[in-house]
């Protein structure tokens, strides 16, 4: 599910990268948190006393999405910061979920102490992760959750991501018309619980009808793949009788394929992707434009490495109120530029130097992060 323009090497990763950190050193994630959080950084004279962890991270899908990128930057750059990672083995690459639990495996046969990963189906990793018990691994999943009941999971609230979204869209239709519903990718758990809280509010709105089927078109969150399924959408005539679209993260290349065709927009919710965001905020370049960013931050990267580390220390971690056991839910805030207030709050969703317009805005999360968000950019050039 933020960018300036960053050239970086890991867009270019296909299989696997391996850093060596050096040892120095809830919630709702927002751009003025993100500076609190990083204030709160422990110093590195103070963490270099602290043992030190050897950690795995396994992201095994969508290389080269914004989110995928900026995730894998802030587990390198929560690495370094906490100054207890001696060394991040990190697993980038795409493929399926037997592929993802081969990469499990290899980071088990490294002996490292907690593995890291994105889950790409919530129960296919289960034998991998059982194995990492048995070896006295810790195992946490990031952006999405896993059926491992030994497994911690740290995740943006999907459901409740696609329940703003989706209210705020059928109610810019009055409640009534046809919804393009773009999705993710197929199967991937997080899709699955967006899916889920899409359909909730669907189900309060009778007369909003789907297209192009009611579990609506995947993306794969790629964007070479949307900007090619949004022209067929438009060549085929379907655009010009739809009066809403539901993105997952790829609006930006929606909005730039409808302008490209000089077709009028028609209302849309999607992430609080930079890219996304700087067109909701250019009235002159895309004049007419109504949308709705929902944070989905990318930071889950780093907060799993924290989370890790709680673990690994012993630390006592709470699970979130209602959500399932060992579970840490993240809850999601809603901004739109229909209204004076929603364009200053999209406007303090600042990006940071070299940051890609593909990534996600929010960089960090209070008492889950504490890299300085400038940083993240660079953490990543070079791998």
């Amino acid at each position: 599910m933020k960018r300036t323009s960053l050239t970086r090497s890991v867009a270019a990763l296909a299989a696997i990268a391996v850093i060596v950190g050096a040892c120095s050193g809830s919630a709702t994630p927002t751009p003025a948190a993100s500076a609190a959080a990083s204030a709160a950084a422990p110093s590195a004279a103070a963490s270099a006393a602290a043992k030190q962890y050897t950690i795995g991270y396994s992201n095994g899908g969508s290389v080269g999405n914004g989110f995928r990128e900026e995730q894998v930057c802030t587990a390198k750059a929560q690495a370094k910061a906490s100054g207890a990672v001696s060394n991040l083995t990190v697993i980038h690459r795409n493929t399926d979920a037997a592929g993802q639990l081969s990469d499990i495996r290899s980071l088990i046969a490294k002996n490292v102490n907690a593995i890291v990963f994105n889950p790409n189906d919530p129960s296919a990793l289960n034998p991998a992760l059982a194995e990492a018990k048995a070896a006295g691994i810790v195992t946490v999943s990031v952006d999405a959750n896993v059926t491992d009941p030994t497994t911690w999971n740290l995740t943006n609230n999907q459901v409740k991501y696609a329940e703003l979204g989706a209210k705020w869209l059928f109610d810019q239709m009055g409640g009534t018309g046809t919804v393009w519903y773009t999705r993710g990718l197929a199967g991937h758990p997080a899709d699955n619980d967006r899916d889920i809280g899409f359909k909730n509010i669907l189900k309060q709105y009778p007369n909003i009808k789907v297209v192009p089927t009611a579990d609506g078109v995947f993306t794969g969150w790629d964007p070479a793949k949307t900007t090619q399924l949004t022209n067929d959408f438009i060549q085929s005539g379907q655009y010009d009788k739809i009066q809403g679209i539901w993105a997952s993260g790829m609006g930006k290349q929606i909005v730039d394929a409808i302008k490209a065709a000089n077709k009028p927009f028609v209302p849309i919710a999607d992430a609080d992707i930079g890219g996304f965001v700087a067109q909701l905020l250019d009235p002159t370049g895309f004049p007419g434009l109504k949308g709705a960013a929902v944070t989905n931050t990318a930071s889950v990267g780093g907060a799993g490495i924290t989370l890790a580390l709680k673990l690994l220390n012993g630390d006592t971690v709470t699970a979130t109120a209602g959500a399932k056991p060992n579970t840490v839910l993240l809850d999601p805030q809603l901004l739109d530029n229909l209204t004076d207030a929603g364009k200053a709050g999209l406007k303090a969703w600042v990006s940071v130097p070299g940051m890609d317009p593909l990534w996600p805005l929010s960089l960090a999360i209070p008492d889950w992060t504490t890299y300085d968000p400038n940083t993240v950019p660079s953490s990543c050039k070079g791998a």
